[in-house]
């Protein structure tokens, strides 16, 4: 199997819907899923996943199936480090989550991380990792000890369409990357394109492996811009 996770478009966020560049984002990721031959597609809740995910169904003539586990993060990213101000954990300057010897904390031990340990990101990673087992056991992977049990062997090709808090929270998880290291140095554009590989191996164990990360190839391939997140140009 191979799982596609899809950010959203470029977002008004007051309205929870796409800029007419994330309209233009959206088609072109469409297009890609089509080209991709994606057999399902699957959603957050939240209006501008949906909309994203739009161009996509209607190329492929499929439905979306919403999984309500996937939606954005909220409050619980919230944290007063350094300064005591509330804010998200996003908003915190990278390198703190790195300096005095933090950067060598495992995946178990990266939510006492400085700043991360102020927030609720401990428990919302927990839910979504839970929910996740339980998608992918759905698809047929079984999770056991770190590794999946394959209980059918499925060549489906799969598309997620979400969120950068969400995906890079379930990644770290599911590639045991430690979450911090994830959140620090790892981000996410405008319908970038993860692909994880589940690959049927004869002995019936897998584990997924991480073939492409925030992919924008479509974006070149329709003469859209590359800023990333509104910002860098690529």
């Amino acid at each position: 199997m191979l799982l596609y996770i899809v950010r959203h478009g470029d977002p008004i966020y007051e309205t929870d819907s796409l800029t007419e560049r994330g309209k233009l984002q959206a088609e072109a990721v469409g297009k890609r899923m089509f080209d991709a031959k994606i057999d399902r597609i699957f959603s957050s809740p939240m209006g501008r996943a949906m909309e994203t995910a739009e161009p996509a169904c209607r190329l492929l003539g499929l439905e979306k199936n919403i999984e309500e586990w996937t939606h954005e993060l909220g409050p619980e990213r919230i944290t007063p480090f350094p300064d005591g101000n509330p804010k998200s954990i996003t908003f915190v300057q990278n390198t703190y989550f790195l300096e005095n010897g933090a950067n060598e904390l495992s995946y178990k031990d990266s939510f006492d991380c400085p700043g991360i340990n102020q927030s609720q990101m401990k428990s919302a990673a927990s839910y979504i990792e839970k929910q996740g087992k339980d998608f992918l056991r759905r698809l047929g992977y079984q999770e056991e000890n770190g590794v999946y049990r394959i209980l059918k062997n499925n060549e489906e090709r799969v598309a997620l369409f979400c969120h950068v808090g969400f995906a890079k929270t379930w990644l770290s998880s599911l590639l045991h990357i430690p979450f911090h290291i994830m959140w620090a140095s790892f981000d996410y554009t405008h319908t970038g394109v993860t692909v994880i590989e589940f690959k049927n191996n004869e002995n019936g164990i897998t584990a997924p492996r991480c073939l492409c990360y925030s992919d924008v190839s479509h974006l070149y391939s329709e003469k859209l811009d590359l800023k990333y997140n509104n910002g860098i140009e690529l």
